[in-house]
């Protein structure tokens, strides 16, 4: 509300000239104060509508910044997610990989159980075949002695590299037993074959060259280098006996046989003739 002061109220009164310029003048001055109101209003509430406006963009501001940690959040959980889900499917396949490894890791303990097994058995079994190769190398060495003496040098070689076999420890029982086998092959083959080879004779303290034929096991004769002289081994002398002319043919047509320079055929050699059993 507009209060008019004591003069103004004079004025207007009276009613003369004054009186309106005054008139003018407060209504102006009123004018004026009603614009400085109207502005102070309008000041006023513009500054009121500005903390509104203030406040919508802020929140504006602060709902774009949440949308963009929404957005963030909600790439990262998918991130993971996807992770998760790799992480479950590598997950699997190492149970399934486990599994299968523990599977062959029992079936290896089994079989290296078993191992030992056979190890501990091997290990009993050579203390028994020890001595049975031993008795066998020396059957065989005893056996050559009472043989036909045809390559005596090489064969008791043999026997002797038995021996020595026996006696290295980085020799396995299986290789010591294999090779005992093959020594006893060999002299089983010699019964079953012809065989010529040169050596010596000791005549009268003299070496004389010969040329021997073995017969198998039946018989083992000797043929001198100058072909003067033919002889066999006799058992029962344990030594060797001449034979007459009437063997020449025969053992020269052995020896050619024996080194294959001819056909095979049928020759006649001494034999020992069987005893005749006694009447009771």
């Amino acid at each position: 509300m507009i209060t008019f002061g004591a003069t103004a109220k004079r004025i207007v009164n009276a009613g003369t000239p004054a009186g309106a310029s005054a008139i003018r003048t407060i209504a102006t001055s009123v004018g004026a104060t009603v614009i400085v109101s109207m502005l102070t209003v309008l000041g006023a509430s513009a500054q009121q509508l500005d903390k509104p406006i203030e406040q919508r963009v802020e929140a504006n501001e602060d709902g774009a910044a949440s949308q963009k940690r929404v957005e963030a959040t909600a790439t990262e959980t998918h991130e993971l997610t996807s992770e998760f889900r790799l992480t479950n499917k590598k997950i699997e396949s190492l149970n399934i990989y486990n599994r299968q490894l523990t599977a062959v890791i029992q079936s290896q303990n089994e079989e290296l159980a078993s191992l030992q097994r056979q190890i501990d058995e091997v290990e009993e079994v050579g203390r028994s075949v020890t001595p049975l190769m031993l008795k066998m190398i020396d059957s065989l060495a005893q056996f050559i002695e009472v043989d036909i003496p045809f390559l005596l040098d090489s064969r008791r070689e043999r026997v002797e590299g038995l021996r020595g076999l026996m006696r290295r420890s980085d020799v396995a029982d299986a290789e010591r037993y294999r090779r005992i086998l093959e020594a006893y092959q060999t002299e089983s083959d010699f019964g079953r074959t012809i065989e010529a080879y040169a050596g010596t004779l000791n005549k009268d303290g003299v070496d004389v060259p010969v040329d021997y034929l073995r017969v198998g096991r039946i018989g083992l004769l000797y043929q001198t280098r100058d072909l003067e002289e033919v002889g066999a081994w006799n058992p029962e002398l344990k030594g060797f006996e001449v034979l007459d002319s009437s063997y020449f043919s025969w053992v020269a047509e052995g020896l050619r046989v024996a080194k294959k320079q001819s056909a095979p055929q049928l020759i006649r050699i001494p034999l020992e003739q069987p005893e005749q059993g006694g009447q009771s």
